[in-house]
């Protein structure tokens, strides 16, 4: 929008109160990621909460307090989208299992930010057009923002990677893994049904691939534009790795000889080489055949370059913890997005294009 250094730093949020009234800010669903971004709503210093939106009728009329572990707040739930929209929030918290975009297109020209959970936003490229079309003429109409963060993808597909390239001046590959330990998850519909585990061992098909591809794809597509360095393709691979012996874990049983762990990596590809990778390991034991170099539930990103790096972010959380603990990693980076996409120029904004997100945790 040609801004100048000094227009940008007008659009941060400022540091220090300077008498204007808190943001106004709806949440929307409340699942186990949406109560922790609820919860933090309501415990924020600089964030009021407006509205509740939820989906299941036996929430609907509850206090929003009750449904995250706090006392009342006042503020009761709707399943009603036109009391949401007559709220005139200043951003919506738009958490969902699946994304409607004519609703999204009503809260954007209504004139709410929306921050999302939701992968669909991390780079406008990657949305259909006129999809696209659509989602930036209603916030063009309601002179509002869009932004999609979260975990994974979000902070550890872009933002941490963001920074570790700053002291690159030559990138020659950069992959991020990811290591989830699943043996305390109590999902057995989840792990054995629609993961797969448990089941004779098999060639990765199609859709997991493509369902890989879809939700880590845009984020390093945006990265990639981020850095000068635009894909000229994305490619998804996948293996198992199966149980030497039978075993159990929270959801049941896997025999020997049936799928224990999976990996999907997805590939940026430019020039014929991939320079940005993201690996997912997923597992219910370390003790594989083939042997894998599985870690606790977390993050590890080398950098290939003429600085080149090997961070290990690890999540120090007991297994038993884990389920408390987790929806915070992606709840808490959207809530504390905010201001930043509130004070952004209209559009579908991307990482890159807001100020570096600061929590404001005093």
């Amino acid at each position: 929008m040609g801004d100048t250094p000094h227009d940008e730093s007008d659009r941060r949020p400022k540091d220090e109160p300077d008498g204007r009234p808190p943001q106004r800010v709806v949440q929307w669903a409340t699942g186990n990621i949406g109560a922790r971004a609820l919860r933090a709503v309501i415990e924020h210093p600089a964030l009021t909460l407006a509205g509740a939106f939820v989906h299941t009728p036996a929430k609907v009329g509850k206090d929003s307090g009750e449904l995250c572990g706090l006392d009342p707040t006042g503020v009761t739930t709707t399943g009603d989208v036109d009391e949401i929209l007559a709220l005139g929030a200043d951003c919506v918290l738009y958490m969902p299992q699946s994304c409607d975009f004519d609703t999204v297109c009503r809260l954007l020209e209504s004139g709410a930010n929306v921050v999302t959970t939701r992968g669909e936003f991390h780079h406008p490229g990657s949305l259909d057009p006129d999809v696209r079309k659509r989602i930036e003429a209603a916030c063009e109409r309601g002179g509002t923002s869009v932004h999609s963060t979260g975990s994974s993808p979000g902070f550890i597909t872009e933002a941490v990677p963001l920074v570790l390239t700053s002291i690159q001046r030559r990138l020659d590959r950069l992959t991020i893994h990811e290591f989830a330990d699943l043996s305390r998850r109590e999902s057995p519909a989840l792990l054995f049904d629609i993961m797969g585990f448990g089941n004779a061992p098999a060639e990765m098909d199609e859709g997991r691939l493509a369902h890989g591809r879809a939700s880590f794809g845009p984020s390093l597509r945006s990265l990639a534009e981020a850095l000068s360095m635009p894909l000229d393709s994305l490619e998804a691979d996948g293996e198992v790795a199966t149980a030497p012996h039978t075993f159990r874990i929270a959801a049941g049983e896997i025999e020997a000889g049936t799928v224990a762990a999976q990996r999907i990596t997805v590939s940026g590809i430019r020039n014929g080489r991939a320079v940005l990778r993201f690996r997912a390991s997923w597992y219910c034991t370390t003790d594989l055949e083939p042997a894998w170099d599985v870690r606790g539930t977390g993050w590890r990103i080398a950098v290939e370059g003429d600085a080149p790096l090997d961070v290990d972010l690890r999540f120090p959380v007991s297994p038993d913890r884990m389920a408390e603990t987790t929806p915070g990693y992606t709840a808490h980076r959207a809530v504390n997005a905010v201001p930043y996409v509130c004070a952004a120029e209209p559009g579908i904004r991307t990482t890159a294009e807001l100020p570096q997100i600061v929590g404001m945790l005093g």
